[in-house]
């Protein structure tokens, strides 16, 4: 089966009201969400804020799970929290689900959306300058033990 597939049954079932456990792949969401070994939970869209983290599509099958940075009316900003600049965007209409949960291998919750969370998100953006070396020396550690 394709990621593409498995992308489209997820957003399949998410629109049909179930929720969704979904496989992170990479490093794009780092510290918060480590990729390969930590899964999300993913729900229906409903109102959209800056600092959830979704699923969107940013292009013609090209998906991400970044989070909000910005909200317009006809345009969302999205940025991975392992990223050091670059964003992207999409129409409203293609935020496909939400992140509620991070998942770990042990099967243990974190709510993404609890108040710490968001303070703990909003606080990484603003030392986006700082992020290079602190995700330089993250992304060691995670490599060097990976699973």
């Amino acid at each position: 089966m394709t990621d593409d597939v498995i992308i489209q049954e997820a957003v399949r079932l998410v629109r049909d009201g179930v929720s969704v456990t979904f496989p992170v792949k990479g490093r794009s969401m780092l510290p918060f969400i480590f990729g390969g070994r930590e899964s999300v939970i993913l729900q229906k869209p409903e109102l959209l804020k800056r600092g959830q983290v979704v699923l969107a599509e940013i292009g013609p099958n090209v998906y991400v799970v970044h989070r909000i940075i910005k909200i317009e009316p006809h345009r969302i900003t999205l940025m991975g929290d392992g990223n050091i600049r670059g964003t992207e965007s999409c129409k409203p209409e293609c935020v496909l689900a939400v992140a509620t949960h991070v998942v770990d291998e042990k099967g243990r919750r974190r709510e993404l959306g609890s108040r710490t969370r968001m303070a703990k998100a909003r606080i990484w953006y603003l030392i986006r300058p700082l992020r290079r070396y602190i995700l330089a020396i993250l992304r060691r550690t995670v490599k060097k033990y990976a699973i």
